[in-house]
Formats: structure tokens, C-alpha cells, sequence
């Protein structure tokens, strides 16, 4: 900096950077910046240098490893097109869609769909082969009416028999305070920061049949519970929909052993690609809002 004495002669001094900074046990303190004429001793040097040059190494070790990924992830398709598609279709898929049209009418098909997807949250069973059955019978139309009408039930039974044991379960979310302290999140503020709340963590990839039962321990209430569910689970209920359609148009394109059309095989493909990459960004989406919310929950906390 330059400064005026009263003889009128400048004289430059060299630069004092002072930075405030905080420590959670010592408290504030103040850290003194060197100046340029210090010296730096010669192992801070050597570790700056290395840091410095692994991140200019690190531009180039990520895309080799993208490369290979992408190399990776289009190999394993090609193989089960090839050859894992095609043995499923003829010896698992077809029989069990063949199996479906002889034994069951659509509406015991209905009901058998409804029952599972309402039951099996409470055992801790998965309802998306369910969900499948139901695209591939019913379609987007009756197959969303049907699923997200059993999914009420489905996330409601496990949010009352969950209640019964509300201090077992706050009991288990304490041995695990990183998942804990997102589910918690959900049970603050008021019904729309709830509801909102609950909304991402069924786009996010935590586990859905577990929420069910450890959604009563965070102290949500059951409205928004029950409406940011069903409004969360949306995009999957699509996105299983889809597949089971997919899967329809499949083995009957292999059982009247003939292959897809040029357009079939582009529609398929598109259709496919946006499924895909509908879930990803949602996902994305989610996982990035709910550490947003935690990051102001926390916040409010201190």
C-alpha cells in the first residue's frame, strides 16, 4: 500500500492481508497472510506443487475413465441384446405373459395387481413386477388409476402398523444419523415444507418399502406424508408402466416370430432413452433438494 507522510514522500510498504476465520473449539482468530519477501518452507512447497499437478493430471484421468466406462457400458448392452434378451424372452418372459392371458380375466388380473401393490410394501416384497404386469395388461390410462390408487393403500398400512413401534424405530434411525437426519428433515416445518419433503425422498433413491415404515418415527404427518407419496412416486409409476409395455411389445414381436419394425425398434429406443433419462434427472433433481433442505434444517439448528 501507498501512504503520504508529511514531508510529502511516498514509501511503499509491503502488503498485510489479515483473514478472519473460524474455529469451532478455539473460537474467532485472525490469520496473518505472508508477504511476498517470506520464505515458504520447503515441504509446503513440495506439497503445493503436487497438489497442483495432480489437478492438472485429474482433467486427463477423467475422461479415460469415461471412455472406458461408456466402452464398458456399451459392451454389457450389446451382449444382452444379443444373446441375455433373447434367451429371457423365449424361456421367461413369453411363458409368463401367455401363462397371464389363459389363466386370468382383466378384472381378476385387476384385482390381483391392486392387492399386491397394497400388500406387499408390508412385507417388505417389492410391487414392481406388479406394476409391470399392470402396464402390459392396462396401459398408461387404467394402469396409473389402478396403481396409484393401491399405492395409497400400500403406503398407508406400513405407516400405521409403523406407528405402533414409533420409539423401536427412532431407536433404529439413531444408529444411523447421515439417513437419519434426511428423514428427519421431513418432519419439520409445516405441511408444505413436509409434503415437499416427503415428495423428494420417494424421487430419491432411498429405499421406498423402508421410508414406509420409518416415516412415522420423523414425525411427519400423515397428509403430507400420504400426498407428497403419491405425488413422489409418480415418475416410477410411469417409468414401470413404460417398461411393462415395453416388455408386451417384446415377446409379442417374439412370440409371432417376427422382429420390430424399423419404426417399433426407434420408438422403442427414444422411448427407452427418456425413461432413462427422465429417471436420472429426477433422481439428480431430488438428491440435490433434499440436501438443500438439510443444509437449511441444519441452519436452523444452530
Amino acid at each position: 500500500m501507498t501512504y503520504y507522510e508529511e514531508d510529502s514522500r511516498d514509501e511503499v510498504v509491503p502488503v498485510l492481508g489479515i483473514r478472519f476465520e473460524g474455529d469451532v473449539e478455539n473460537g474467532c482468530y485472525v490469520k496473518l497472510k505472508t508477504g511476498p519477501g517470506e520464505c515458504v518452507p520447503a515441504e509446503e512447497l513440495d506439497d503445493s506443487l503436487e497438489e497442483s499437478s495432480s489437478v492438472k493430471r485429474r482433467p486427463w484421468w477423467y475422461w479415460v475413465r469415461l471412455i472406458v466406462l461408456i466402452a464398458c457400458v456399451v459392451l454389457l448392452t450389446g451382449v444382452c441384446i444379443k444373446w441375455v434378451g433373447p434367451y429371457l424372452m423365449d424361456k421367461e418372459v413369453i411363458p409368463f405373459v401367455n401363462w397371464e392371458a389363459t389363466a386370468f380375466s382383466r378384472p381378476v388380473l385387476a384385482v390381483l395387481v391392486f392387492a399386491s401393490v397394497s400388500i406387499f410394501p408390508s412385507l417388505l416384497l417389492p410391487s414392481t413386477p406388479s406394476m409391470w404386469a399392470a402396464g402390459m395388461t392396462f396401459g398408461y390410462g387404467y394402469g396409473f388409476l389402478l396403481i396409484i390408487s393401491a399405492s395409497a393403500v400400500g403406503i398407508s398400512l406400513p405407516f400405521f402398523i409403523g406407528s405402533l413401534f414409533h420409539h423401536k424405530l427412532q431407536g433404529w434411525l439413531e444408529k444411523y444419523p447421515k439417513k437419519a437426519s434426511i428423514l428427519r428433515s421431513a418432519g419439520e416445518g409445516n405441511w408444505f415444507h413436509q409434503f415437499r419433503a416427503v415428495a423428494l425422498i420417494r424421487v430419491s433413491p432411498f429405499p421406498y418399502i423402508i421410508y414406509n415404515y420409518c416415516a412415522v418415527a420423523s414425525n411427519v404427518k400423515y397428509g403430507p406424508y400420504l400426498f407428497g407419496s403419491l405425488v413422489g412416486m409418480v415418475p416410477e409409476i410411469f417409468v414401470t408402466i413404460y417398461t411393462g409395455i415395453l416388455i408386451r411389445t417384446l415377446a409379442d414381436a417374439s412370440n409371432d416370430h417376427h422382429g420390430l419394425s424399423a419404426p417399433q425398434i426407434i420408438l422403442t429406443v427414444v422411448g427407452f432413452c427418456a425413461a432413462a433419462a427422465t429417471t436420472t434427472f429426477f433422481t439428480v433433481y431430488a438428491k440435490r433438494k433434499l440436501n438443500d433442505l438439510q443444509t437449511e434444517d441444519d441452519l436452523l439448528v444452530q
